[in-house]
């Protein structure tokens, strides 16, 4: 498990308290004619995370992981996964939280996720998918720079009455 402190006048710990798949699905809708040929696959991630607080400092952060595996134009499989954890967090204000339940923890959750990934791949008759590493505080830091450029526009929209 993981426990960040920090000792002094303010104490801060992140710990993370239980692991869960929260939702998995696994689809192969062109099976068994996707079996034939030669194994040439391309393959999309789509990465979102979400957290909700719990009370008593415990918060659920969901990691969603969505491979969609194509062979030419067509799905070979498609694997949706939603890792959750809970996690204790004292002892941040409102900005830390924001970027520890928006990088820190799905960047713990990853790893359980790319393991659901590899073995529902295999288990449904294909190569394993291992996914590669991800930068959750890089994720993090454009969803903000998105989000602050989208609220910049929305304050810089002309007015039109009518």
């Amino acid at each position: 498990m993981t426990d960040t402190s920090m000792d002094g006048a303010g104490r801060i710990t992140v710990a993370l308290q239980k692991v869960y798949i929260k939702d998995s699905s696994f689809e192969a809708p062109n099976s068994p004619g996707i079996f034939t040929g030669e194994w040439r696959p391309s393959v999309s991630l789509n990465i979102g995370t979400k957290h909700a607080a719990l009370g008593d400092d415990n918060y659920e952060v969901v990691l969603s992981l969505t491979a969609d595996v194509k062979q030419g134009d067509k799905t070979a499989f498609l694997i949706e996964v939603q890792q959750a954890g809970i996690f204790v967090i004292k002892g941040l204000d409102e900005q830390d939280l924001g970027q520890v339940v928006g990088s820190f923890c799905p960047q713990q959750l990853y790893p359980y996720a790319r393991e659901v990934i590899a073995d529902l791949s295999g288990k449904g008759g294909f190569p394993q998918l291992h996914l590669q590493p991800v930068n959750f505080d890089g994720l993090a830091a454009e969803a903000r720079r998105r989000q602050e450029s989208k609220a910049a526009a929305g304050a810089e929209a002309p007015r039109t009455e009518g």
